[in-house]
């Protein structure tokens, strides 16, 4: 090669666009190996020879000529000219070079025709594919495909530039209406809000940010799905990274409205008639699903028997149907601040399946008579139709115990025998841990917080829901049953002593906590130490647990003499399945709810809250877990004083991010004009 010499070269980075960048004239050598190339706009580049990927061989050029060349290889280029070289070339499979093609292209093989099939030979990714130094025509299956896929590229850039000029459309406050093929963009965007630097098409999100001028991060992700009104600004993050649905699918809705419309026979046909009991139901004011009911019942020989009825939803599934399939992926219903997440359709869970007060429902009754200390003297299960009487609150149950109305003797005496019941269970060794528990609703912008009181009511209704498990549990252990039975190990609490040496009521219970074992769940009954019963089974909630509902199949099979749905082994993978789903969704219960917790300080920032030291997280750090009586919450709180456990403080937010789940308090030894909001 001479001075002079035309080379086409590479260089990392090079745009098929810029071609006459790479194009040039052979300067002078650079080393042994190397040459100082002069492109058109007088640029010079050193290059290796491995970097030349065309050179014009037995002709020299000046600098002048160079516009002259590029001028004559624009005049014939024309890429839709190769389609017509391939079709004359692919039949005999005869491979080619740019010499050859320019003769059969353009009758002449000077240097700028050559050149021209050269750059229309090696820009091609359809027709021909280079081997060597020549080029052979892809078989037309190939070609096909190829268009197909060029095609299909091409219809996702358009795609592509649609979507972001929509985009801008909608960041500039104007109505979008997106198409569906916008999804895959939407996606991306969502994808790297909920799952940040892991998630798997980052590189789209961020190239979507960058087109409307955002930052290439998970919160402005979210941010921008915000200002497009597809997310609210509270979007449940931990909800939409669980999968779980908040719908439910077209099959599982065409076999609802099957039920609702051919109720499938009852396999229980014989079912006890119990609609002559006033039969009372008590729940929280939101409760929709009303899944227990309470009676009782005055025996010929004047005592007393307890009536536990509990909603028979499997009345209305058939295991392996879509509802029960739906039921089992779900596990539980998840109780939200915005609102809930059934296991089972509104429309079933809500109606028939729910003991709704004044109609003939189906149910699973435990009728119990206890002993005079409170333990269980005898029992009956049995499938049966109730008549709820009463739609009450505990709030109304508090008040009418209260005034102990003589017309309702039956809630009174329900009261007596739940009182006996949790001196019976205490004796047994229960474990009570009372700490303040708190409920937090979400209206719109709307948060309320409010504290549960330990009342006389919500006592009443968990005695007698521990008494069915109980009962539940007694019976499968009875007749060897394979059931969910949930227990507890004995934990080693501090001595009664030590105990007494704390200062107040919670400090103790926070004590007790740091020392429970975990629940465990299996075939075979296990004592429940902190509710003191040697074997214990859930069953008071089937149309919002499905381990409670698979009770109820197991047990009413068993009082129909038929065969158990689930052997041993079959019930235990089972189990765990579903105890795993149900742990998942508390977990998503209690982010939310931290959430909405630190919203609300957020929005009551200059709120000074009453608090109580329960105990140290890091003693050497100053690191403490304070109690804010008024919310029922937890918080920890770094001290800048001395304090001692059950030392009442005052604390008021420094800083708050409930997205980051961080929070920053400051503590006051005394008090300051500032007050709780209402």
């Amino acid at each position: 090669m001479e001075k002079g010499t035309l080379v086409e070269f590479r260089r990392q980075g090079d745009s098929d666009s810029l071609w006459q960048s790479r194009v040039g004239l052979l300067e002078r050598p650079e080393g042994k190996k190397n040459w100082v190339v002069v492109d058109a706009k007088g640029h010079s580049h050193t290059i290796h020879p491995r970097q030349m990927t065309y050179v014009v061989e037995d002709e020299r050029y000046e600098p002048k000529e160079l516009a002259e060349f590029f001028a004559a290889v624009e005049s014939v280029y024309d890429p839709d000219s190769l389609e017509v070289a391939w079709e004359l070339l692919v039949d005999d499979k005869q491979a080619t070079t740019p010499a050859e093609m320019a003769l059969l292209l353009f009758s002449d093989q000077e240097p700028p025709f050559c050149y021209a099939a050269h750059r229309l030979l090696s820009e091609d990714k359809l027709y021909f594919k280079q081997k060597g130094n020549v080029y052979e025509p892809r078989p037309s299956s190939q070609v096909e495909e190829l268009r197909h896929q060029v095609e299909k590229q091409a219809q996702r850039l358009q795609e592509q530039e649609a979507f972001q000029a929509s985009l801008r459309k909608a960041v500039a406050g104007e109505d979008v209406e997106w198409e569906s093929c916008d999804r895959i963009y939407l996606q991306s965007l969502e994808k790297f809000a909920l799952m940040g630097e892991s998630a798997s098409n980052r590189a789209d999100a961020i190239e979507i940010l960058s087109a409307v001028k955002r930052q290439g991060s998970p919160e402005a992700a979210l941010q921008l799905l915000v200002d497009l009104r597809l997310w609210n600004p509270h979007e449940n993050l931990f909800l939409r990274r669980s999968q779980i649905s908040t719908e439910f699918s077209t099959p599982v809705q065409a076999t609802v409205a099957d039920r609702l419309s051919h109720m499938p026979p009852d396999p229980d046909p014989t079912r006890t008639d119990l609609t002559h009991l006033k039969v009372y139901t008590i729940d929280d004011e939101g409760t929709r699903e009303i899944d227990d009911g309470l009676s009782l019942e005055t025996l010929a020989n004047g005592q007393q028997r307890l009536w536990i009825h509990i909603a028979d939803p499997s009345r209305w599934i058939l295991l392996g149907d879509a509802l029960d399939q739906e039921a089992k992926r779900r596990g539980t219903t998840i109780y939200l601040p915005t609102g809930m997440i059934p296991m089972f359709p509104a429309e079933l869970s809500t109606g028939p399946m729910s003991l709704v007060q004044g109609d003939v429902c189906c149910a699973l009754s435990f009728g119990v008579t206890l002993t005079e200390e409170g333990g269980i003297d005898s029992y009956e299960i049995c499938p049966s139709q109730v008549r709820p009487t009463y739609r009450l609150t505990y709030e109304d149950v508090d008040e009418m115990l209260d005034l102990a109305v003589q017309a309702e003797p039956e809630l009174l005496s329900l009261a007596k025998w739940s009182k006996c019941r949790q001196d019976w269970r205490r004796q047994q060794g229960a474990i009570n841990i009372n700490l303040p528990e708190s409920s937090i609703k979400v209206e719109g912008d709307q948060i309320r917080i409010e504290v549960l009181d330990d009342s006389e009511a919500r006592t009443l209704v968990a005695e007698m829901m521990i008494l069915t498990g109980e009962v539940a549990a007694s019976y499968g252990e009875t007749h060897n049953l394979p059931l969910p039975f949930r227990g507890q190990p004995q934990p080693e609490l501090p001595p009664v002593e030590e105990l007494d040496q704390l200062p107040s009521e919670w400090v103790r219970a926070c004590a007790i906590r740091g020392c429970m074992t975990r629940s465990e769940v299996g075939t075979t009954p296990i004592r429940h130490a902190s509710l003191g019963l040697d074997s214990y089974c859930q069953v008071t909630s089937p149309i919002r647990r499905y381990a409670d509902l698979l009770a109820h199949f197991q047990i009413k099979a068993h009082l129909r003499g038929d065969p158990l749905p689930f052997s041993d082994v079959e019930l235990s993978p089972l189990i765990v399945s579903v105890t795993t789903t149900a742990q998942e969704a508390t977990l998503i219960e209690r982010q939310t709810n931290r959430y909405w917790c630190l919203e609300y300080l957020r929005q009551h920032a200059d709120a000074i809250w009453q608090a109580e030291v329960l105990r140290w997280l890091r003693e050497h750090e100053n690191l403490a877990l304070v109690l804010l009586e008024d919310l029922g919450v937890e918080l920890a709180v770094r001290l800048d004083f001395s304090v001692a456990l059950g030392d009442r403080l005052e604390v008021k937010v420094s800083s708050v991010d409930p997205r980051l789940d961080r929070i920053k308090l400051k503590a006051y030894a005394s008090s300051t004009e500032a007050s709780s909001p209402s």
